[in-house]
C-alpha cells in the first residue's frame, strides 16, 4: 500500500537529512504508530506519503514514496487526496469554509461526488465522530478538540484507502480520544483502511497498533512488532516502564495487560505509600476538606464569573482561589469553559460578570503591560505570540515591553530550553522550543500567576518531564501555576491540584491524588495498574521498591 525505497530527504540549508535511507512498507489494512522525540521527523515523514514533503516544504528528496504503486513525484498531492486523506497538527490552518457541516462536505466536492451520497456520508461522519450537534457551528467558535475530530472527519468524508493523521488526539480529553480511536479503528477493521499515526501520547494508541515505526533523530527509522520496539525504545508510555521495572515478559501494551500480572508487584508494595519525595503534597487542603485553615493567602481570587459568547455560556459561577506555591491542573472535557476561564482570569477574555483580583485589582482593567505583569498566559497555539524574526528579537522586544535589563528574557530561555539558537526564525523552532520561547516571553514581567493552555501537545515523555520540572520551578519561587490540559500522565506527575470542569462549572477541586484516581476518565495508567493502592507514577514505585529491595 505505501512504499519507502531508500528515501532521503534534506531540508534547505539543514546540515543533516530528516530522512536518512528508509525503507519501509505499510500493507493495507495495518494501523502503524509513528513514534520519536519531538522534532525526530515524524512529520516529515506522515507528509511525504502524498507528496506534501518536498513539494510543499522544499528540499531535497532522494528515493521514491508510493502509494498504490503511484509515485508522489509524479503527482501534485491534489491528485492523491482520493487515496490519502492527511489531518496535521493545527486543524484550523486546514479549514477552508464557515461551517462544520460545509466543511465535511468540501473535500468530496472537490472530488465530484453526488449529492445524496455526500449527504448520506457527511450524516454518518457525524454520529462516527459525535459531533452532529457541532454541524451548524462556525470553525472558530469550537474548541480546540471539537476543531481535531471536524478535521479528521473532513479527510474521512472522500473514503480515502490511506489516513495520515499528526497528534489527532493532542487536543481531545480522554473521552473524546477514544471516541476518535474508537472510529479510526473501525476504519481498519472494517474497511481495511490503512492508517499512520504519530503519537506522542503512546498510552492512547500503543495497544492498537500493528507496527510501530520509530525515528531515532538522525534520519533513521526502524519499525516492527510493538511489544519487541517498546523492549528498547527511549520513548514509552508508564505502563510500559511499569513493566520494565517489574520485569515482565513481554512488555505490556495497555493497562488490561499488565493489571493482569500485577498482583506480585501490589503485594511488594504493601505498607509503602508515596513519599513527600515522590509526589508534591499540595499547600493548602482540598476545599471540602473539614476545618483546616489555607496556610497561604490567594494570589487570585475569582467569584462568580460567567463567561459567555452570545447565547452561549462558556463559565458559569466560578469561584477560584490560586495560592502561591502550587501547581492546578484545569482539566474537563473539550468545551467544559476551560479555555474561557483562563482568558478571564487573565483579563483579556470576555466577562460577563463576576470578579477577578490580584494584588488589589482587576487584571481586565489595567493595561496589557499591567496585567502581565500579575498574570501571565500561554494560549493553546503558543506561537500566535511569536512576531518576530529571530529568537533574539523576540526576546529583546519582551525585556523592553516589561521594562526588564537586556537579557532577561534569554537567560530565562536558558534556564527552560537551552541552546536555542539566536538566530532561528520563531517559525522553525520545535513545539517544545516554541513553548518554552513564548513561556520565558510572558515570564520577563514576572507575573505571580502563569496561566497554560494545554502546553504539553506537541511535547514527547521527555519533554514533558523536563516542562514538568519547570512548573515546579516556577511553583517553588512563589508563584501559581495553571495548567489546563488532558494530559493525564502529565497531571499525575506534575500536579499538586485538580480542578475539573464540567459545562463551565467546577465539579471537583482537590488534591492530585484524590480527584484523578477516584476518576476512570482521569486517572494515569499506574493508578489505573495498581488500584487501589494510591501510586500515579513509575517514578512513585520506583522510589519505594528500591529501598526495600536493597534491604533485602
Amino acid at each position: 500500500m505505501i512504499r519507502f525505497d531508500a528515501v532521503t530527504f534534506h531540508y534547505t540549508g539543514a546540515e543533516h537529512p530528516a530522512l536518512h535511507e528508509v525503507d519501509l512498507t505499510v500493507e493495507e489494512g495495518e494501523l502503524c504508530l509513528v513514534t520519536g522525540r519531538t522534532g525526530a521527523g515524524k512529520s516529515t515523514l506522515l507528509n511525504a506519503v502524498n507528496g506534501l514533503v518536498p513539494r510543499f516544504t522544499g528540499g531535497r528528496l532522494a528515493g521514491r514514496v508510493s502509494v498504490t504503486g503511484l509515485s508522489t513525484a509524479d503527482r501534485p498531492p491534489q491528485e492523491f487526496a482520493h487515496l490519502v486523506g492527511v489531518v496535521g497538527q493545527d486543524p484550523l490552518a486546514g479549514f477552508v469554509t464557515d461551517t462544520v457541516e460545509e466543511e465535511l462536505a468540501y473535500g468530496m466536492e472537490q472530488l465530484a461526488v453526488p449529492a445524496d451520497v455526500m449527504r448520506k456520508r457527511v450524516e454518518e461522519t457525524l454520529d462516527l465522530l459525535g459531533i452532529a450537534e457541532l454541524r451548524h457551528r462556525s470553525m472558530r467558535t469550537l474548541s480546540g478538540g471539537q476543531q481535531q475530530r471536524v478535521a479528521i472527519g473532513a479527510v474521512l468524508t472522500p473514503h480515502p484507502r490511506v489516513l495520515v493523521l499528526d497528534e489527532p488526539t493532542s487536543a481531545l480529553d480522554p473521552t473524546a480520544a477514544e471516541e476518535v480511536l474508537a472510529a479510526v479503528i473501525r476504519l481498519v477493521h472494517d474497511l481495511g483502511t490503512t492508517v499512520l499515526v504519530a503519537e506522542h501520547r503512546m498510552e492512547r494508541v500503543l495497544q492498537y497498533a500493528d507496527r510501530l515505526v520509530h525515528l531515532s533523530g538522525d534520519g533513521r527509522v526502524t519499525h516492527g512488532e510493538p511489544a519487541a520496539m517498546m523492549a528498547g525504545a527511549d520513548v514509552a508510555p508508564p505502563v510500559v516502564r511499569l513493566g520494565r521495572l517489574a520485569g515482565w515478559e513481554p512488555l505490556p501494551l495497555s493497562v488490561r495487560d499488565a493489571r493482569r500480572r500485577a498482583a506480585p508487584l501490589r503485594e511488594r508494595l504493601v505498607g509503602a505509600r508515596p513519599g513527600p519525595g515522590t509526589e508534591r503534597m499540595p499547600s493548602v487542603p482540598p476545599r471540602r476538606g473539614g476545618s483546616e485553615v489555607p496556610v497561604e493567602t490567594p494570589v487570585l481570587r475569582a467569584r462568580g464569573v460567567v463567561v459567555a459568547y452570545g447565547r452561549v455560556v462558556a463559565v458559569r459561577e466560578v469561584d477560584l482561589d490560586l495560592r502561591p506555591g502550587e501547581v492546578t491542573a484545569l482539566m474537563g472535557r473539550n468545551g467544559s469553559g476551560k479555555s474561557s476561564l483562563l482568558w478571564a482570569l487573565q483579563g483579556a477574555g470576555p466577562r460577563r460578570s463576576g470578579t477577578v483580583e490580584t494584588g488589589g485589582e482587576d487584571p481586565g482593567g489595567l493595561s496589557a503591560r499591567e496585567a502581565r505583569e500579575r498574570v501571565g498566559l500561554v494560549p493553546q497555539t503558543a506561537a500566535d505570540l511569536l512576531y518576530l524574526d529571530t529568537v533574539a528579537a523576540e526576546c529583546a522586544q519582551s525585556d523592553t515591553e516589561s521594562a526588564a535589563g537586556p537579557g532577561t528574557c534569554r537567560a530565562l530561555l536558558d534556564r527552560i530550553a537551552p541552546g536555542v539558537p539566536d538566530d532561528r526564525h520563531p517559525g522553525d523552532l520545535s513545539e517544545g522550543q516554541k513553548l518554552a520561547l513564548v513561556l520565558a516571553v510572558q515570564l520577563t514581567a514576572a507575573p505571580r500567576v502563569v496561566l497554560l493552555d494545554e502546553p504539553t501537545r506537541g511535547l514527547d515523555y521527555h519533554a514533558k518531564d523536563r516542562f514538568a520540572r519547570v512548573a515546579r520551578e516556577l511553583a517553588d519561587e512563589g508563584r501559581s501555576v495553571v495548567v489546563a490540559t488532558h494530559d493525564v500522565e502529565f497531571v499525575a506527575s506534575a500536579a499538586d491540584r485538580v480542578v475539573v470542569m464540567a459545562q463551565g462549572e467546577v465539579v471537583a477541586d482537590g488534591p492530585t491524588a484524590d480527584v484523578v484516581v477516584a476518576s476512570p476518565t482521569f486517572a494515569p495508567q499506574v493508578a489505573k495498574v495498581l488500584s487501589p493502592q494510591p501510586w500515579l507514577t513509575v517514578e512513585q514505585v520506583r522510589a519505594a521498591l528500591e529501598p526495600r529491595e536493597s534491604i533485602a
